[in-house]
């Protein structure tokens, strides 16, 4: 069994920087990719930025240009997300997730942690 474990959320205020961290803790192994994905009260999760094992990334249309995918090549099941250029509506809870070899899906996830931005 896996643990992912999201880190680096907090409150900030529009136009800031946050950093967010995952890291894994059992039996890791290599993902084909991690991902993070958030979801604000009353909406459905929605998936943020993806790193594959090629170092592919991709971005929703609404976090391009302002947040950073990036992962430890040193560590498995590692993911950070660099956000700047914060805005109210990043607020939510923010999840990585980790996708097993073979799998079409992210099949491990974290607790989440809250990023607030406030106007």
């Amino acid at each position: 069994q896996v643990q992912l474990a999201e880190s680096g959320g907090g409150s900030v205020q529009a136009g800031g920087s946050l950093r967010l961290s995952c890291s894994a803790s059992g039996r890791t192994y290599r993902p084909v990719a991690m991902g993070w994905f958030r979801q604000a009260p009353g909406k459905e999760r929605e998936e943020i930025a993806t790193i594959n094992i090629y170092g592919r990334t991709t971005y929703a249309e609404s976090v391009k240009g302002r947040f950073t995918i990036s992962q430890d090549s040193a560590e498995y099941l590692s993911a950070s997300l660099q956000m700047n250029s914060l805005k109210p509506e990043d607020t939510a809870m923010y999840y990585c997730a980790a996708r097993r070899p073979l799998s079409p899906f992210f099949d491990d996830w974290g607790p989440g942690t809250q990023v607030t931005v406030s106007s």
